[in-house]
Order: structure tokens, then sequence, then C-alpha cells
């Protein structure tokens, strides 16, 4: 997943100092709020299904944020966050803003954190990003291949699987710490596939001792089971479940994922074999991630090919705490080297 502007994401590229730019616009009374963003453009070069490259200059993310707090009491605080998407390389014909990124609301405190809302899928904080939570080109993980095969409607990959959530996460206890929640789908929602109500079930399981992490995840897409009300078409998602182990060494960190989809469908069921390195070399980081693919005879997902391996790596070069520069490269292993390319492009955060 390509980076976000949460403040761990930014400091996962330059560092610390980068998660100070938001800017504290109010803070009194034990109430804040925080304005933020950045302005992302980029050029790719990359192969099409038919194998020929095709280039342009996009936007990558552009995004403006705001985030604010109150101390309800000492051990209690309410929190939301809200960001905005825009196009800036084509922004006079896009309208500006046009396109929300995440929004929730919540409580933390000794409890934990609870949210409501809309935000990344639990798997991809905890399992796919820290083995690369790149730029541009990431490898493939088990979002991209629970798709359905009958029809374009649903992707699981997609920013359905962000919205209507209910999420719970425990405090830190000597390392441990835990998370549980649901994605509620009503049947009056457009994007509700099913003819009924639902709400689904995802947690997940951490644990942290010196410089080294665990994390487990298990999702069980149970909103993506049902009947398709453009052709009919009865379609189980399956399961979605990883583990992913880091360790740290100075500023090396080193990560290493096992992800699984396993489909109810027979044909789809695919594993996600992955590692992953990242170093800060004092201007920037260099990083990259190397991924097995082993699917089902015939899977979809990979168009019928059994197995794939994916190379993706990338550096980055600091110009300041608020402005750096990337270059990214990838090999997909892919029919006619499907997604295959290059990427440079330029961030300036605030």
């Amino acid at each position: 997943m390509k980076k976000t502007l949460l403040a761990t994401a930014i400091a996962g590229a330059l560092g610390a100092s980068a998660a100070a730019q938001a800017a504290t616009v109010y803070n009194q009374d034990g109430t804040q709020l925080d304005i933020y963003g950045n302005i992302q453009i980029a050029y790719k070069n990359v192969k099409n299904e038919r194998g020929n490259y095709e280039d342009e200059i996009f936007d990558n993310g552009s995004t403006i944020g705001f985030s604010g707090q109150h101390i309800i009491n000492p051990g209690l605080t309410g929190y939301f966050k809200a960001e905005f998407e825009h196009q800036a390389d084509e922004e006079k014909s896009n309208g500006g803003i046009n396109d929300g990124d995440q929004a929730y609301l919540g409580l933390k405190g000794n409890f934990g954190d609870a949210r409501l809302g809309s935000w990344d899928a639990l798997i991809d904080d905890w399992v796919q990003d820290p083995i690369s939570n790149n730029e541009y080109f990431d490898v493939s993980d088990s979002s991209g291949a629970a798709l359905d095969p009958f029809s374009d409607d649903v992707n699981l990959g997609t920013n359905d699987r962000e919205g209507d959530k209910f999420q719970y996460m425990s405090p830190v206890w000597a390392g441990l710490q835990f998370a549980v929640g649901s994605q509620y789908k009503g049947d009056a929602e457009e994007e509700n596939i099913r003819n009924d109500s639902n709400a689904s079930f995802y947690t997940g399981l951490k644990y942290a001792v010196g410089a080294f992490s665990i994390a487990g995840v298990y999702d069980d897409l149970d909103n993506y089971d049902g009947t398709y009300t453009s052709n009919g078409a009865t379609y189980e998602s399956g399961d979605q479940y990883g583990i992913t182990a880091q360790y740290t060494i100075d500023a090396l960190r080193l990560a290493a994922k096992a992800e699984r989809f396993d489909s109810e469908q027979g044909d789809a069921d695919a594993d996600f074999y992955a590692l992953g390195a990242r170093y800060g070399y004092g201007f920037g980081d260099v990083y990259g991630a190397y991924q097995y693919i082993k699917a089902d005879d015939g899977s979809t997902y990979l168009n019928g090919d059994d197995t794939a391996n994916e190379i993706v790596g990338g550096v980055t070069y600091n110009i300041s705490p608020a402005m750096y520069t990337f270059i990214e490269g990838a090999l997909r292993d892919r029919n006619e080297d499907e997604g295959d390319g290059v990427a440079v492009g330029a961030v300036y955060s605030f």
C-alpha cells in the first residue's frame, strides 16, 4: 500500500521529524485541532497486459487532513481524523478536493482505543505494510487475490473494505496487544451484495519484545458472501489471514510475511511468502522486498499460472525535513511482464 499521511507512514520515509509537520491551529483547555497534508506528484512507466510500456505523470496520493482531540477526563480522550484527496497533477480539471481517504472518530484511554468510521484494513496495517509500504510499487497481497470471479462489481482489495467499521484495540500489556472489529453492511446500503444486513468479523494479535515483534490477523470477509445483483451469481468469499514478524537493528528493519486467501470458490486460493527490508542511510531510505506466490491450478489471480515471483525496491532522498524524492522499480513475473516498471516522484509534506 502506498504511503499515506498518517504519522507512522511519514516517519518511515523521512524520520521522526516529519511527524511534526502537522500545524496545530487550536490548542486550548484540553482541545487540539491540527491540519496536515502533502503533495505527491510522480512519473511512471509500467507494462500493460499486452506487454507494452505505458507512461504518465500522475498524482500519487496528495492529501489534506484534519485531526483533533479533547480531554474528557484525565483517563479518557475523544478524537477524530478526516483525510481528503485531490489530483495535484491535474488540479484544475479535477475540481480540487474531490475524494475521501479515511475518516473516523473514537475514544482512547487506559481502557484502550475504540473507533468508528473508515480506515485501512487491519491486515493491511499489521501484516502487509511492514513488507512494502512504499511510494508506488508494493508486492501483491491476499486482498488483491480475493476477487469476485463472476463480476467486476466487487473487488475485496478496494476501498469498500475500509468503511462502516467499528474496532476496539487493547492497551499494550507486557508487549501483548490485540484488536477486534467488525464491518457492518445494512440492507439499505447500495454496495451490500447480500439480501440482508450483515456484520463481518476480524481480529489481530501483536506481541513485541525488544527489537522483535510479530503480528497476526484474521478476517472472515463475510460481507462479500452472497448473490451479486448484477448477474445473479452466488459467491462465497472465503477467509483472509496472515502473519508478519519484524526485527529492527539500529536503522535497519527486516520483515517476513506468510499470508493466505482461502477461497470458498475452489479455484482462487493463493499463498504469499515475502521478505522485506528498509534501511535509513542518513539522507533517506533504501528498501526492497521479494515475494513468492503460490496459487491453485488455474487460479484467476495469476491468470492460470501456478506460481509467481515479485521483486520491488526503491530509494528515497530527503531534500529537507518536509520534502523528499524517490525512485522505485518492480518485476512482477506475470504474463507479458504485466506490472513491470519504474516510477520516480517527489513529495512535500506540511
